[in-house]
């Protein structure tokens, strides 16, 4: 397909994370095939993540297809640019036309890039996730690979004011060796090992991050931070998505 947008949205990107001086740490890039379909299953900490996650796929010269809300594609900023890049929009109300979308796109040989979690994680946990990415995986025989994204929840996150300006900033991006799931294969069983892994990745990346500060907002609360126990993000999850519920009622 046509790449009109994709090369000059990561050249400005990679200016301003220079102008920025972002300290990227990426680790285990080798782990995503440079030829064939793959899904890469990230944590969700932040409305940049897709940006970060997608650098982890540069060296094997690959360009990611992130699975990302509708609301996104329907932006009269956004929505142009994640069309062009060509993104898969998910809508919540027809979830089989994403499943579909990004079904095609993994057997042409695309990577697709999926955040496991559906939303961001305000705990800075990885949450309960689905068997989507596995049986994406699975029916498109491509292998699924583990990522957990640590340090983009500083510059812009839910419940927080955007930081975008912020300079040096250390962001780490952790690549897990692939799973290779099957059909015959107890699926909800291989999430949560897919689960498991992305938690370990994540939990390496938080204790080996550059900063360490005791009581900031945006480190979890079982490392001393004082981001909300995965108990009280579920509230806060449990809240939002009734609200959403009123506000979308007719």
């Amino acid at each position: 397909m046509a790449e009109i947008v994709y090369p000059p949205v990561i050249g400005l990107a990679k200016t301003l994370f220079r102008a920025l001086d972002l300290k990227i740490h990426i680790e285990g890039a080798e782990r995503i095939p440079r030829t064939g379909g793959a899904v890469l299953a990230s944590n969700h900490i932040s409305y940049l993540d897709f940006i970060f996650a997608g650098l982890a796929a540069l060296p094997a010269k690959r360009l990611v297809r992130f699975m990302a809300k509708k609301d996104v594609f329907d932006h009269r900023i956004s929505g142009p640019l994640m069309r062009g890049m060509h993104h898969i929009p998910v809508d919540r109300t027809a979830g089989a036309a994403a499943f579909g979308a990004s079904l095609k796109a993994l057997k042409s040989g695309e990577v697709v890039g999926v955040f496991a979690e559906a939303t961001i994680s305000q705990s800075f946990t990885v949450k309960e996730i689905k068997n989507g990415a596995v049986r994406m995986a699975v029916a498109a025989k491509v292998p699924l690979i583990p990522m957990a994204l640590w340090g983009t929840q500083r510059l812009w996150t839910k419940g927080q004011p955007r930081r975008l300006t912020q300079r040096h900033v250390p962001i780490t991006v952790l690549v897990g060796e692939p799973l290779e799931p099957k059909r015959g294969d107890d699926y909800d069983a291989v999430t949560a090992e897919l689960r498991g892994r992305m938690t370990e990745l994540l939990d390496r990346a938080q204790r080996t991050y550059p900063e360490i500060p005791p009581g900031v907002w945006w480190q979890p609360h079982h490392l001393g931070g004082t981001a909300p126990t995965p108990e009280e993000a579920a509230k806060l999850d449990a809240a939002e998505a009734e609200a959403r519920q009123v506000r979308d009622l007719p």
